[in-house]
């Protein structure tokens, strides 16, 4: 019996661990930034939760870039600054958006030339190890 307990136990630990799966999230106005020169690309879209429990963004990798980071643009005495991010906490039936000025995807060392109307997959990875692929839109300075 004690087995049986403890077997249990174990079960409903690793399904509260596991948490939302891949199909109770979605990702809508996925784009990326470009600018000239070399600088690094900015990714923005808005990550939606139907699960009912929080899920936790840790990082975030494309086959289209050596370097993705998060990052959040903060205000501090009249100056805006990025600062990298390790985690983003999406609540249960919400969502975040990545967007300009605020949370966002800083794309580095592309793996070759990223133009304006290219689709470049970004895989997204969760706390409990999920993982969601969206295709982003490439766009210009200017979003359009």
């Amino acid at each position: 019996m004690i087995y049986m307990t403890r077997l249990a136990v174990l079960f409903f630990s690793t399904l509260l661990s596991v948490g939302a799966s891949a199909a109770d999230m979605n990702v809508s106005d996925a784009w990326i930034r470009v600018l000239p020169g070399g600088a690094p690309a900015g990714g923005y879209f808005t990550l939606h939760n139907g699960a009912r429990q929080p899920v936790v963004l840790v990082s975030a990798r494309s086959a289209a870039f050596g370097h993705v980071m998060m990052h959040k643009t903060v205000e501090e005495g009249g100056l805006s600054r990025m600062l990298p991010v390790e985690r983003v906490e999406v609540p249960a039936g919400g969502k975040i958006a990545f967007a300009p000025g605020s949370y966002h995807l800083m794309l580095m060392q592309p793996s070759g030339k990223v133009t304006v109307g290219d689709r470049i997959k970004i895989t997204m990875e969760f706390a409990g190890g999920q993982k969601l692929t969206t295709e982003f839109q490439v766009r210009g300075p200017t979003g359009k």
